[in-house]
C-alpha cells in the first residue's frame, strides 16, 4: 500500500496524484550536463531537486531507476542549430582533446554530486546510470531512421532535420504559438522549412579537416557527421527506461526547446508518450540578475567553500524554497543558511546527548511524520516542521531523533552526522568561561554578554544549553 504522492506535471500544468506505470518500479530521467565546462550552482539546483524527488519516491516504497545523461557531443552554442559544438569549443579553450575535457568535467560533476549528497553519485560513470551520448550513436541513428521511414525528416546541405509541420501537436507542451513564429526577422531560416525545425544529425563541414567526433551518417548518406543535441535524450531514455517511462526532469529553460523537441521526435517515431510526468526546477538569479558567465556571477561549490559555505548548507538553502520557485543567490542569504544549518545539527546533537537509551528505535514512516513532502515535495514546510519538533522541549528525545532521522532520509542533509570539534581549552579561555558562568548565575547579563564577546575574540562562539555552555569554533 503506497501513500498518495502529488506532483506538479508541466505537461498538464496541474498538481496530480502520481501513479507509476509499473509499481513498485519508477523510471526517472534527468537531463544531465554538457561536459564542456564546470557545473555552476544554478545548474546543480536541478540535481538536488531530482535527488529529493528520488528520495521521496523511495520513502513511499517505490524502487527508482534513475538515469542522468552526459552530453558529450552535438550541443551547439545556438538553439537554432548554428555555431560551434560546445565540446569542440571547450577543447579549444583548454588546449586539450575532446576526450580529455569529457573526463575532466564529468569527474568534476560527479564530485559536485557527492559533495551535495546526491544519491546518484554512487553510480558515477556507470553506463546505465550516466550514459554518454557518444557511446549511444547506434541508438540515435535508429531513432533518426525510424523518423525518416515515417516521413518526419528532410535533408539539407548541413544535416538531417525534423519537420515540425508534420507533427500537429508541436508546441503544445511548451505552449508555443507556432503559427505566430516567423523566420527572417531575428532568425534566418536558411534551408530549414519551418523556424521550429531542429537538427537530428549534423554533417561535418566539408573543409577537409577531420573532426575529433564524427561517425558515418544514417540513412546511407555518404558523409560523416554527428547527432544533434535533442536526439540523445530520446534514444538513451528509451533504451534504459522504456517508452513511456514515469518521470522526466530538467530545468525550466529546457521546456521551450529541448524538451519540446524530445517529445516531438519520440512520439512521432513510436506513437506513445515519452514520459507521463514532466517536472522542472526554476531558475536561480544572483543579486537579482540572471546568472551568466558574461556577467561574471556564476559560482561553483568551491567558490562557496572559500566563503565558508559548505555544500550541504547550500543544499539546505535550496530546500527552504519550493523547487518551482525562482531563488535569488546572495552571500548574505547563504551565510544565514550556513548558520541555520549548523544550528539545526547542533540542536539535534544536544537532543541525542540527552537520550537515556543506547540504540535508536525504528523511526516513524516518513509519509506519516511529514505529509508536506507528499504535496509536491514541500521541503520548506518539512524543514519548518522539523525545527518545531527539535525545539519542542516537552517532546521525548527519542521521538525528536526519530523525526530527524526520518526527514533526513529525504532532505539528505546528514543532520545526525554532526560531532562537535574537540576544543583545547586554554587557561585564558577557561577563565572567561568560569567568569561567565558566575555572571549568569548572578543574572548579571551585561557582564555575561561582555565575557561572551571576549570569548568570540579568541575564535569561539559560546552558546547556552541545558547541559551548560557549549563552544563552537568560528569559521
Amino acid at each position: 500500500m503506497y501513500m498518495t504522492l502529488k506532483l506538479y506535471n508541466t505537461l498538464t500544468r496541474e498538481i496530480e496524484e502520481f501513479t507509476p506505470l509499473h509499481p513498485p518500479r519508477v523510471g526517472m530521467y534527468n537531463c544531465g550536463p554538457t561536459v564542456y565546462n564546470y557545473a555552476h550552482i544554478g545548474n546543480l539546483r536541478a540535481y538536488v531537486f531530482a535527488d529529493v524527488l528520488r528520495r521521496t519516491l523511495e520513502m513511499n516504497g517505490y524502487k527508482v531507476k534513475q538515469v542522468i545523461n552526459i552530453t558529450d557531443v552535438g550541443h551547439l552554442v545556438s538553439d537554432q542549430d548554428e555555431g560551434e559544438d560546445k565540446m569542440v569549443l571547450g577543447a579549444k579553450r583548454e588546449g586539450k582533446s575532446v576526450e580529455e575535457i569529457i573526463t575532466l568535467y564529468s569527474d568534476a560533476f560527479y564530485d559536485d554530486l557527492e559533495l551535495l549528497n546526491v544519491k546518484a553519485a554512487a553510480n558515477r560513470g556507470k553506463e546505465d546510470s550516466f550514459p554518454r551520448a557518444t557511446r549511444h550513436i547506434p541508438e540515435q541513428k535508429e531513432l533518426i531512421e525510424t523518423l525518416a521511414k515515417k516521413g518526419f525528416t528532410y535533408q539539407t546541405s548541413d544535416g538531417i532535420y525534423f519537420d515540425t509541420a508534420k507533427f500537429p501537436d508541436y508546441g503544445k507542451f511548451a505552449r508555443l504559438n507556432v503559427g505566430g513564429m516567423r523566420g527572417g526577422e531575428r532568425v534566418a531560416l536558411g534551408e530549414k522549412r519551418n523556424i521550429t525545425d531542429f537538427a537530428l544529425w549534423k554533417f561535418s563541414p566539408e573543409d577537409g579537416q577531420k573532426r575529433e567526433q564524427e561517425w558515418d551518417s544514417p540513412l546511407g548518406i555518404i558523409r560523416k557527421g554527428f547527432p544533434g543535441w535533442h536526439v540523445e535524450c530520446s534514444a538513451m531514455s528509451r533504451k534504459y527506461l522504456g517508452q513511456p517511462f514515469d518521470i522526466h526532469t530538467g530545468g525550466v529553460d529546457h521546456i521551450p526547446v529541448h524538451h519540446q523537441n524530445e517529445i516531438a521526435q519520440s512520439v512521432a517515431a513510436y506513437g506513445v508518450p515519452l514520459a507521463n510526468v514532466w517536472m522542472h526546477s526554476a531558475h536561480m538569479t544572483v543579486d537579482g540578475e540572471k546568472m551568466s558567465k558574461s556577467l561574471g556571477n556564476t559560482y561553483r561549490l568551491e567558490d562557496l567553500a572559500k566563503k565558508g559555505i559548505s555544500p550541504l548548507a547550500f543544499r539546505y538553502w535550496l530546500l527552504t524554497a519550493s523547487y518551482r520557485t525562482q531563488v535569488n543567490f546572495t552571500w548574505e542569504a547563504l551565510a544565514g543558511a550556513q548558520k541555520a544549518y549548523d544550528d539545526l545539527r547542533e540542536n539535534i546533537y544536544e537532543v541525542r546527548k540527552n537520550l537515556l537509551q543506547k540504540d535508536f528505535p525504528p523511526f516513524l514512516p516518513l509519509p506519516l511524520a511529514f505529509p508536506s513532502l507528499r504535496e509536491d515535495l514541500n521541503t520548506a514546510d518539512a524543514i519548518a516542521r522539523l525545527w518545531t519538533t527539535v525545539r519542542d522541549h516537552k517532546r521525548a528525545p527519542n521521538i525528536i531523533i526519530e523525526a530527524a532521522m526520518g526527514i533526513d532520509e529525504v532532505l539528505g542533509l546528514k543532520l545526525l552526522d554532526y560531532v562537535p570539534e574537540k576544543i583545547k581549552i586554554t587557561p585564558k579561555l577557561q577563565k572567561l568561561l568560569d567568569e561567565r558562568e558566575v555572571a549568569r548565575s548572578e543574572k548579571n547579563w551585561a557582564e555575561s554578554d561582555r565575557l561572551r564577546d571576549e570569548t568570540q575574540k579568541l575564535g569561539y562562539q559560546v552558546s547556552d544549553t541545558d547541559g551548560g555552555q557549549v563552544l563552537t569554533p568560528l569559521t
